[in-house]
């Protein structure tokens, strides 16, 4: 699933606008890689995001609901960064 789609479904971020816009800017990191919004994000990928002065590293899962999977997401860190 694309990346933009899987932080917006998951409710890490609440508008796709907002994922794309992080993730064009290099916010966003898949698997220590920075991600584009079209980036596939698969099960078990470790999401690193700068969200202002917050560093968050989410793990994704996917769970079946009827026929639609949906991500959800375990939140392993979250810091305060200084910039």
């Amino acid at each position: 699933m694309r990346l933009d789609l899987v932080l917006k479904q998951s409710g890490i971020i609440k508008r796709r606008t907002v994922a794309k816009a992080l993730a064009e800017n290099g916010k966003i990191f898949v698997d220590g890689k920075v991600a584009k919004p079209s980036t596939e994000v698969k099960e078990n990928s470790v999401l690193t995001l700068y969200l202002g002065i917050h560093l968050i590293e989410v793990e994704i899962h996917f769970e079946l609901k009827g026929k639609k999977e949906v991500p959800t997401f375990i939140e392993l860190s979250k810091k305060k960064v200084n910039d």
